[in-house]
């Protein structure tokens, strides 16, 4: 069977693209750090919908710990494989380049681009035997214009692109498509902190965009309807920037 993992799958984006690959038949696997009982409700929420799946935490950024929790799981699932992988763990530590600590810098690129790195190579070889994949990069507008206060969230986010576009062509071949998603402004907790008010003011659409419809684009590039899209850095802002 072929399974769908999503790291940061807990809440936000990430709870939202749990729902809707389990809505279109994958059994998910929902990674998380150490909010459990986010991560319960996710559970809760797809399995009262009809669908299927499994917890699976582990750190991101611990390349053993992404290795011995992905083993485990293929230990106990002989017969299936994660076909399906969405790169949506990452977080925000936001300040002017001036006052940026060190952890600030380091805790924001860790988790984006070796989260991405490690889970992405485990999951790479069996994406090349079963000659099937679907890659998914959660990416961000501040990856694609920069966005002031957040030089570190912003050189992640880059990097991430690049990345997708470099790996887009060394398995385009294999039947693998590897792609970037670019929210702007969604309604999450991330952006919670954020002035909606103020901010949907610079947004053509006028408003902030929901997790449902970022997720929405993730289902679509996770299915076969576009396996001829890969490389891409697909933005979904509302019109704030092309």
């Amino acid at each position: 069977m072929n399974y769908a993992l999503v790291t940061g799958g807990s809440r936000g984006i990430g709870r939202a693209v749990c729902q809707k690959l389990a809505a279109m038949g994958f059994p998910v696997l929902i990674n998380y750090q150490s909010n459990r009982d986010a991560a319960s409700e996710t559970q809760k929420i797809i399995a009262e919908a009809g669908g299927v799946a499994e917890l699976l935490p582990f750190d991101v950024c611990d390349s053993e710990a992404v290795d011995q929790a992905i083993d485990t799981w293929q230990a106990a699932h002989p017969d299936d494989y994660i076909g399906v992988l969405v790169n949506n763990a990452g977080i925000r530590k936001d300040t002017l380049m001036v006052f940026m600590q060190n952890q600030d810098w380091q805790s924001v690129l860790n988790t984006t681009l070796n989260g991405f790195f490690y889970t992405t190579r485990r999951l790479l070889k069996g994406m090349i035997g079963h000659r099937k994949g679907r890659i998914i990069n959660m990416a961000s507008l501040s990856g694609l214009k920069g966005q002031a206060g957040q030089t570190n969230y912003s050189a992640a986010k880059a990097a991430l692109i690049g990345a997708t576009k470099a790996l887009a062509q060394e398995i385009g071949s294999r039947n693998i498509t590897v792609n970037a998603v670019a929210p702007g402004f969604i309604q999450t907790d991330m952006t919670k902190d954020f002035n909606e008010a103020d901010f949907k003011k610079m947004i053509p659409a006028g408003r902030f965009g929901k997790p449902e419809e970022v997720a929405a684009l993730v289902g679509f590039l996770a299915s076969d309807d576009a396996a001829y899209i890969t490389g891409e850095a697909i933005s979904i802002n509302g019109g704030l920037y092309t």
